[in-house]
């Protein structure tokens, strides 16, 4: 399967969005990123699918564009006025060339999903590899209104239990692409999030 992070070279605010070309080519998130529309279109010709980690503004700002540009189904676990697939905790949801298991991970958002196939993860904001705060296992804040530290613990205990060894492809929301093991980094960002310390102690 052949991964691309369409907003690499955004200059502004927004989220990893990734193009995920194969039997069935999909976007996992829209982004923020003005031009996200011709970057996709600048490698292929139509989408079979948008699907939504969760819908805060830097994942979901250019969703309308997107999918006005290229008439594709929206999967996404929480409403959306152009939602017109609704995901489940225990959902497959099929991207490129893999089966991803749809898992519902909460605490960053309420309507948050993971998405994992035997090889690969689509975390978006729950973990990540590396941000501002940590590098090499880090995990979505949770200092806003809606948030919650609790529920964030609980959902990467979850992803774990629920992702299957040898998982060596992580795709987040922010910071770098991650190839290793993946499973090592989910667990680093698990006990960092468990110290129950504030992720940005000067904010």
């Amino acid at each position: 399967m052949n991964v691309t992070n369409v907003t690499a070279g955004a200059e502004s605010f927004t989220c990893n969005a990734y193009l995920t070309e194969g039997d069935r080519t999909a976007l996992v998130d829209a982004g923020a990123m003005d031009g996200v529309v011709d970057v996709v279109r600048d490698r292929v010709d139509d989408l079979d699918a948008v699907v939504l980690t969760h819908q805060h503004g830097d994942h979901v700002a250019r969703v309308d564009a997107v999918l006005d540009a290229f008439d594709a189904p929206l999967y996404a676990f929480g409403d959306h006025p152009r939602r017109t697939h609704e995901l489940e905790d225990g959902d497959q949801v099929l991207l490129g060339d893999e089966a991803f298991d749809v898992v519902h991970t909460p605490g960053h958002a309420d309507d948050h999903v993971s998405l994992v196939s035997g090889s690969t993860l689509f975390s978006g904001d729950v973990v990540v590899h590396d941000d501002g705060a940590f590098d090499y296992g880090s995990f979505g804040r949770t200092d806003m209104a809606g948030q919650s530290r609790e529920r964030l613990i609980d959902s990467i205990e979850t992803l774990l239990a629920r992702m299957p060894d040898g998982v060596e492809h992580m795709y987040a929301g922010h910071g770098d692409v991650f190839h290793g093991d993946v499973r090592d980094v989910v667990e680093t960002a698990l006990e960092r999030a468990e110290k129950r310390e504030p992720k940005y102690p000067d904010e």
